[in-house]
């Protein structure tokens, strides 16, 4: 089996070396840069199997390196994770709503970053296959474009909008809790309040309306059958 690459872009120099010295041990190849604009030229150039990224830089920070790569369609699919000096929920938000799938806070555990990275990677490597396109009454959910048209009209929307849509369409007429939304959507090795799946809910209505997702009070959300 080939090696997998994870690309650092993070510009604390001490931290790059580390890192990148934690990961080679632990039999990963690893590409390095301390500029935003470079790491997205090099996740062109050699597609990685995750994008480590810091939020905090100067010149482009981390979310608008982020935005960049999930609006790619060559490079959307890659796997992101944060770090972070500073948690804060709007930032925390933000990204999710790009699409980054954790956040490792600073000073980064060697044995955490580890753990994490194998956790995200497995869970991209695992996933299941699903149908490209699903039609669910009035809409058509297109996996491959993050598409979802109604009658002739398409809605972009953001990577967990659309897989948090798919999730419930996939399985019209079940309740499933926040807690399940969070799991399965966002992953279970990743911290995200409860509130994140209303916020995403209240986007997706705002799209695609509100008469295909009901909410079920003290419960959660399910896709009307």
């Amino acid at each position: 089996m080939p090696k997998q690459t994870i690309l650092v872009v993070d510009d604390e120099e001490d931290l790059l070396e580390f890192i990148s010295y934690s990961l080679r041990k632990e039999g990963y190849d690893v590409l390095t840069t301390d500029k935003g604009e470079t790491g997205i030229k090099m996740a062109g150039e050699n597609r990685p199997d995750l994008i480590l990224l810091d939020i905090m830089m100067p010149g482009m920070n981390g979310i608008e390196v982020c935005r960049v790569i999930k609006q790619n369609q060559d490079l959307r699919h890659i796997p992101v994770v944060f770090l972070t000096a500073k948690m804060d929920e709007k930032i925390e938000v933000q990204g999710l709503d790009l699409g980054a799938d954790d956040y490792l806070p600073k000073p980064i555990s060697t044995s955490k970053l580890k753990s994490r990275i194998k956790a995200v990677l497995r869970r991209y490597r695992n996933a299941d296959k699903p149908d490209a396109v699903l039609s669910v009454h009035e809409l058509l959910i297109d996996r491959d474009r993050y598409v979802v048209t109604i009658g002739d009209t398409e809605h972009q929307l953001p990577k967990k909008e659309f897989e948090l849509l798919y999730y419930l369409a996939s399985r019209k007429g079940k309740v499933l809790d926040r807690q399940t939304l969070l799991n399965e959507v966002w992953g279970n090795n990743i911290y995200v309040i409860d509130r994140t799946v209303d916020v995403h809910i209240r986007k997706i209505r705002e799209k695609i309306g509100e008469a295909y997702i009901e909410t079920v009070k003290g419960v959660g959300y399910r896709f009307r059958q």
